[in-house]
């Protein structure tokens, strides 16, 4: 295989000092004396990305990711080891990098084009697909001080995507714009990783990797602690950081959810299931006074907050009377029909006309699902592929008479 990028042993050192030198005069005279403690941001890393291929790097913060990137592209350079590339990049580091708040969209265009190497013949021939893809047209002759947060950096993704390198370097900033905004950049890099560009792609948002890259290596603490298959790497990645978030809850809690359980079939708690597995949630809960016909349910969140499925008594039809002291509610799926990733539960207790909230709690429990399938997407629907070759028949009339 040809490479576009061979990181071979490569370590990174930074020193960090104890004393703050405030003066010129300090730093000569304390030049020896001064105490530092070896960090070493990257240890013995070594990975090869094929020319046309693309490589996610995921891990937690401080686990080297952005060190590397920089190492890449000659911000930084390796303490030990040595990085070969072979062909133009460009880095997606840092959007807006070399804005001038006093220029207006365009001039900040011809600007930040040169700066990543551009001619102005280039800038000029590339300029009309910059300001339409960055949703500018409006705004491209108004001064940058006054872009909001979103237009700046929706045209620093323009300009630098547009620079047409061999290799593509991405440091966390698809978190740009509005949800469709995201998708198009998303589409953008397809596009260019379908063009045979060799794109490196850093993102704490681990899922999508599955997406867009090839090969996913993980980082921790500056070393390699997995690497390979995207699905492999992610589903290791979520169980790695495997820890409960923060319980967000709000109510008057005259009764109160106490615990939620996620239990297999069999009844005993589980936190990993496949695909097509049934789930026993346990709401446990506590009246601290009797309430009149209150309202159970709970939902199913995916890692973007995205409500996978919800439910309670009012739509199930059940109706509980009055509820006092200590009790359960026992929700019974009969099959999960996500794909891999992680889910987290949240349950609430509310009044029938929904105008009381009790109790509400999210982000109170979590578990995993694998899949065997290699679907795309959140949810695995059964599918069988026909082909039909010759004639095509006609679309079927309906019963009303039309198509």
């Amino acid at each position: 295989m040809e490479y576009a990028v061979e990181v071979k042993d490569v370590s990174k050192r930074f020193k960090l000092y104890h004393e703050n030198v405030r003066s010129l005069k300090e730093k000569v005279l304390f030049f020896r004396s001064r105490g530092y403690e070896e960090f070493w941001a990257l240890k013995d890393v070594s990975f090869s990305v094929g020319k046309g291929r693309s490589l996610g790097i995921i891990g937690a913060n401080g686990s080297g990711k952005t060190t590397m990137l920089k190492c890449m592209t000659k911000i930084l350079f390796p303490t030990n080891g040595e990085i070969i590339t072979h062909g133009t990049n460009a880095a997606l580091l840092e959007l807006g990098a070399g804005f001038q708040p006093d220029l207006t969209g365009r001039e900040n265009i011809f600007l930040n084009g040169s700066i990543l190497g551009l001619s102005r013949k280039e800038i000029e021939k590339r300029f009309d697909d910059i300001v339409a893809f960055a949703e500018l047209e409006q705004f491209i002759d108004n001064h940058v001080r006054n872009y909001s947060s979103g237009m700046f950096v929706r045209l620093g993704f323009a300009i630098a995507i547009n620079v047409d390198p061999d290799i593509l370097i991405i440091d966390e900033v698809l978190a740009v714009g509005d949800e469709a905004f995201q998708r198009k950049c998303l589409e953008k890099i397809d596009s260019i990783r379908e063009s045979g560009r060799t794109i490196i792609f850093v993102t704490h948002n681990v899922d999508v990797t599955k997406e867009i890259c090839d090969y996913v290596v993980m980082l921790d603490h500056g070393k390699i602690i997995k690497e390979g298959d995207p699905k492999d790497v992610v589903n290791f990645y979520h169980a790695f950081m495997e820890k409960e978030g923060e319980a967000r809850e709000r109510g008057t809690k005259e009764i109160a959810v106490k615990e939620i359980r996620v239990l297999d079939t069999q009844g005993q708690l589980c936190k990993q299931f496949t695909t097509g597995d049934g789930m026993r949630l346990q709401v446990i809960y506590e009246a601290h006074e009797p309430v009149e016909d209150p309202v159970f349910g709970f939902s199913l969140e995916d890692y973007r907050g995205f409500t996978c499925f919800g439910t309670n008594t009012k739509l199930k039809g059940l109706e509980m009377g009055t509820v006092r002291g200590e009790g359960m509610l026992e929700f019974d799926l009969k099959s999960l029909p996500m794909l891999d990733g992680k889910f987290t539960v949240s349950a609430a207790i509310h009044s029938r006309n929904e105008q009381t909230i009790y109790h509400w709690v999210e982000n109170k429990s979590s578990f995993m699902v694998q899949s065997h399938e290699a679907d795309a997407g959140i949810f695995y629907i059964p599918c069988e592929v026909h082909m039909h070759s010759g004639d095509v028949p006609p679309p079927p009339v309906n019963s009303l008479g039309g198509e």
